[in-house]
């Protein structure tokens, strides 16, 4: 990287990369109606659960006819647009299960969809741009931002479980606004050389990173682990790295090539690809692969700002370059609370993935499926993998570790309760 003092004067800000100051890379207002002439979309889309619960949702979406995609002007129409066409088609693949796939998404669902798909620059495929950072409305539109006075805009099978899991990651990005706001902050500050700047922004990042880790144990509160894994993980699974959909997916009158995309996935979110580029966090050649090609599921302009981030000056080389205890504690403080958000997330899957996985294999080689409910229907292909196609467990825990390489040498041990 360059050193400091060659870079323009012209300061760092978001103001170029649709962040919202009030909520970051959360959708603002998202609409809930689409123009007239797509009700038919919005009549199929808002009923999916019901719809796949009754095995309809393939006769109705056979049945839609082909429409247009030029009425489609502004950028929320495209996004509940794209909202409602991956509801749709997740219900559509999925409807039956892991035994009873479809290869072909007919063209009345894959062409409108590709077309929406190419004016956002997403994957014609559920992403956590859709579910989570343009799916949600207020009840009482002045209310606030609290699990009471939130819904989804669209929804999937699993009940009030969905509800949970899509809402409570919409609180975390939430949690994370005031870090993003402080991220220019310290880029700008490393730039000047001002040490006290970077480490005021530093301390607000960390408080930060800490109220995303307080908000994420709202899962445990919200969202029914077996439901989550025998109902909802297959709806957010895609067609790459899946034995369910091995070849993929043809997109009818788009290509005749079958088209390969990975499920959603935390890893879609650019918050903590953020943290990374600032904090200089290095991984491993496979986990960076996987986390690179996550960035193809954001909004450009959000994959944009990763990239900008990345190409600033290295504020660890920064820090320890300067003779600042303040600046040193509060980039300390900033990796260490990285570290504590990945170890919770681990925490978590384990909870909601790896220990119902392991029961249903018990049950499986016991021939209780009967008894099993719920977790025993859970798809077999997805028992060690992520929604995005990673293996999960593996994978989260190499990201933290190398997390952890980030902290200065001489700090390194005291952080080793956090793992």
């Amino acid at each position: 990287m360059a050193s400091a003092n060659t870079y323009p004067r012209v300061l760092f800000s978001l103001d170029s990369y649709y962040v919202s100051e009030e909520l970051g890379f959360v959708l603002p207002k998202p609409l809930d109606k689409l123009p007239p002439y797509y009700q038919p979309w919005m009549d199929v889309a808002m009923h999916v659960p019901e719809l796949v619960q009754s095995q309809e949702l393939r006769s109705h979406v056979n049945k839609m006819a082909l429409l247009s995609t030029e009425f489609l002007q502004k950028h929320r129409e495209l996004r509940l647009a794209h909202l409602a066409l991956s509801m749709m088609t997740m219900g559509y693949v999925w409807q039956e299960g892991e035994n009873n796939t479809v290869n072909t998404l007919p063209s009345s669902l894959a062409v409108p969809y590709w077309e929406v798909s190419q004016r956002l620059g997403l994957p014609p495929i559920l992403t956590h741009a859709d579910a989570v950072l343009a799916n949600w409305k207020k009840k009482d539109p002045n209310g606030p931002f609290t699990m009471e006075n939130l819904d989804l805009l669209v929804s999937l099978p699993g009940g009030e479980s969905v509800r949970g899991f899509f809402l409570v990651t919409l609180l975390v990005e939430l949690a994370a606004v005031p870090a993003l706001r402080n991220i220019p902050v310290v880029i700008n500050g490393v730039r000047c050389c001002d040490t006290e700047a970077v480490a005021r922004g530093l301390e607000i990042i960390s408080q930060s990173i800490q109220d995303m880790t307080d908000t994420l144990k709202l899962m445990h509160v919200y969202v029914e682990p077996s439901v989550f894994y025998g109902i909802m993980r297959i709806y957010l699974s895609g067609w790459k790295d899946n034995p369910g959909m091995p070849n993929g997916l043809v997109y009818e009158g788009v290509q005749t090539e079958p088209m390969e995309y990975s499920g959603g996935s935390a890893a879609q979110s650019s918050l903590l690809h953020c943290f990374d580029e600032l904090l200089g966090v290095n991984h491993e050649e496979k986990s960076r692969s996987f986390l690179t090609r996550m960035r193809n599921y954001m909004p450009p302009a959000h994959k944009k700002l990763i990239q900008d981030i990345s190409s600033q000056p290295s504020l660890r080389s920064f820090v320890q370059q300067q003779a600042s205890e303040r600046l040193n504690q509060a980039f300390r403080l900033c990796v260490s609370k990285l570290l504590a958000l990945r170890s919770y997330h681990i925490n978590v899957v384990s909870r909601f993935i790896t220990v119902p996985a392991a029961q249903a294999r018990r049950l499986r080689e016991q021939s209780q499926s009967a008894e099993g409910g719920v977790v025993s229907r859970a798809p077999t292909a997805l028992e060690a993998t992520g929604t995005g196609g990673s293996g999960i467990m593996t994978f989260l825990k190499t990201v933290r570790d190398h997390t952890k390489d980030t902290l200065l040498p001489e700090t390194s041990k005291e952080v080793n309760h956090h793992s």
